[in-house]
């Protein structure tokens, strides 16, 4: 059963960084594109950024281009989303599914994600 573990959020202020990690178990973690997504206050899943197999290539929604991060240690099963220059409107709970540039699986969203908060 493919299961994930996200961790790292918290409150920080803005301009601040934080790193979320993602354990996951069950599946070949390897072999699979991953993603990070996230829920706003009030809103939908939106996706964040993506990675693909071999972690050569990486994606990202065009608000948090040059700030975040993505990568992944696939010897630890784990995804990893480095958050630079934080600001309000980052506040959500994030998640990590399988997927790719743009896109993610609704039904990969199962971990209980993670808060992270921005505010003065």
């Amino acid at each position: 059963q493919v299961n994930f573990v996200e961790s790292g959020g918290g409150l920080v202020q803005p301009g601040g960084s934080l790193r979320l990690s993602c354990a996951a178990s069950g599946f070949t973690f390897s072999t699979g594109g991953m993603t990070w997504v996230r829920r706003p206050p009030g809103k939908g899943l939106e996706w964040v950024s993506s990675i693909n197999t071999s972690g050569g290539s990486t994606s990202y929604v065009d608000t948090v281009k040059g700030r975040f991060t993505i990568y992944r240690d696939d010897a630890k099963n784990t995804l990893y989303l480095q958050m630079n220059s934080l600001k309000p409107e980052d506040t959500a709970v994030y998640y990590c599914a399988t997927g790719g540039s743009g896109w993610f699986r609704p039904d990969s969203v199962r971990g209980q994600g993670t808060q992270v908060t921005v505010s003065s």
